[in-house]
């Protein structure tokens, strides 16, 4: 391993269990509810957007689709707990192992196409299924599910009185993401997923499977993308198909990672962190108007940071350390 990544891998790491250390501390410091439940959105963002990148930023397969396997973890959690009384942690790893299945069946066909037909064929298959469970009588259909609540508790995962158990979880979610992708960026998968993205072609030339590379990573970014549309059942107690498979969770998703940095390790970090609650703010302070100024405003600071750092916000850091040099 070169010397120069080995330091950063080790650098990385360091910094990163520093500042999951200073989000844990940050409840304690921070009592309003209102921001607290910004923050937790921040942190699942975070996680989502970072199982993305797996996917779309390291693989450079862009999915536009992947709200399928948030509606999926969702809606799995929910069915399995009104119906059937399983626990929300069995429910989270159930819709996971399903959704990694689902999405390797997809990738067989998918996985042929290229470049724009992929990203198509992610968003049709994103909205049939959505169709779907609208129109799924035995999962509520459009009016979706209560997940009634039996009490504050960590083993249903429920909770009304505060949000921090749900903060928690969350940070350690995003924390598990960011490690899974750290882990997976200097193993073989990483390095032909990469090859892949560069150029398919010469990367099976020389020895890379590149379809099981492809299903691969299509089934761990799915999984824990799964497993953040279980959590998010939890939180809100609600669902229904719009709020947990509408095509507006896909490209949640994809922006943080893309203004952030696609295909870099901090870049979906970064970009939730700004986007997440730039979203909410807008919303709630210009967003009561009626009139959309909320996205206007919204739209227009994504349209500045991409024209202005088109590499994404982690392009800075290069950019300072290539100064200081």
């Amino acid at each position: 391993m070169d010397t120069h990544f080995a330091q950063r891998r080790r650098r990385d790491l360091i910094v990163a269990l520093c500042l999951a250390a200073l989000a844990a501390l940050a409840p304690l410091f921070v009592k309003d509810v209102y921001v607290q439940n910004i923050m937790v959105l921040t942190l699942m963002y975070a996680a989502l957007s970072q199982s993305w990148n797996i996917l779309s930023g390291y693989c450079g397969q862009i999915s536009l689709g992947h709200a399928l396997y948030f509606g999926l973890g969702a809606y799995t959690t929910a069915l399995l707990f009104t119906k059937f009384g399983v626990l929300p942690w069995f429910g989270m790893l159930a819709g996971g192992a399903i959704s990694a299945l689902i999405a390797m069946a997809l990738g067989y066909p998918c996985f042929r196409l290229r470049g724009h037909y992929f990203v198509i064929a992610t968003i049709v298959i994103a909205e049939i299924a959505l169709l779907l469970i609208q129109n799924w009588d035995w999962a509520g259909a459009a009016l979706g599910i209560d997940i009634p609540m039996r009490g504050d508790s960590w083993l249903k995962f429920q909770f009304t009185r505060s949000k921090l158990p749900y903060f928690y979880f969350a940070l350690a979610l995003a924390c598990i993401a960011w490690f899974v992708t750290w882990w997976l960026e200097d193993s073989k998968w990483g390095y032909w997923w990469r090859a892949v993205k560069d150029n398919p072609d010469a990367a099976e030339s020389l020895g890379v499977v590149v379809f099981n590379s492809k299903m691969g990573a299509a089934a761990v970014s799915a999984f824990l993308v799964a497993v953040g549309g279980s959590f998010y059942a939890q939180f809100v107690s609600y669902i229904d198909p719009e709020s947990v498979m509408g095509f507006q969770f896909s490209l949640l998703m994809a922006l943080p990672a893309v203004l952030g940095g696609i295909g870099t390790l901090w870049g979906p970090v970064l970009g939730a962190v700004i986007l997440i609650p730039l979203t909410e703010l807008t919303r709630s302070f210009v967003g009561g108007s009626g009139r959309g100024v909320d996205l206007i405003v919204y739209g227009a600071l994504i349209v500045a940071i991409s024209l202005a750092l088109p590499r994404g916000l982690v392009s800075v850091f290069s950019l300072r350390k290539g100064a200081a040099r």
